[in-house]
């Protein structure tokens, strides 16, 4: 991780979002450190927020779209072998496809801010068939979501970054399913909305 921080110091935001895009493509790097800190060097850059932000997600989808790509064309094969290849990714596949079959669409957008079911449940739609103008939108709104909450830990509490992230991982058992209720409950009025309209 101290390699991909020199990066960061050295190429500024084009790091930044390099890593971003890797960490979308299912890279082995984790976002919960990764997006705070790309923030706080942002700010300290003086790179505005408002650039920072539709960039990391524009990165997210490129990312994602990949592993959206690789399912879609290898279909269950594709999960097969990387269960396979990692034995341990079993049960995060597991769950995401319990989370597909479960929510459908949504499952997408709340996958997003599931530790186990963010990595895979791109391959997972993909390979289930679903359709990109259906994927991408609700990428969109989970990637989105989840980079406006962990961008904004590091861009706008810059000078605490290091007090933040270890509330981070202290109370994330909390946080976490506050955020995933939202989407939920987000993804249940607009399904509401269509019904009644």
């Amino acid at each position: 991780m101290e390699s991909i921080f020199s990066l960061f110091d050295r190429y500024g935001i084009f790091a930044m979002i390099l890593i971003i895009f890797l960490e979308y493509a299912c890279f082995p790097i984790s976002s919960e450190l990764v997006l705070p800190f790309s923030g706080a060097i942002a700010r300290a850059e003086d790179v505005s927020f408002f650039l920072l932000l539709p960039l990391s997600v524009l990165a997210g989808l490129l990312g994602t779209g990949l592993c959206y790509l690789a399912g879609r064309l290898g279909g269950e094969a594709i999960l097969s072998k990387l269960i396979d290849r990692f034995p341990k990714s079993k049960r995060a596949i597991d769950s995401s496809r319990a989370k597909f079959t479960k929510y459908g669409a949504g499952a997408v957008c709340i996958g997003r801010v599931i530790p186990l079911c963010r990595t895979y449940i791109a391959f997972v739609a993909g390979a289930a068939g679903q359709s990109p103008s259906v994927y991408f939108p609700y990428s969109l709104l989970g990637i989105t979501l989840w980079n406006s909450a962990l961008l904004s830990l590091g861009y706008f509490l810059q000078d605490n970054w290091g007090a933040v992230s270890g509330y981070y991982e202290r109370y994330k058992q909390i946080l976490l399913p506050v955020l995933f209720g939202g989407i939920i409950l987000f993804i249940f009025i607009k399904k509401s909305r269509k019904k009644n309209a």
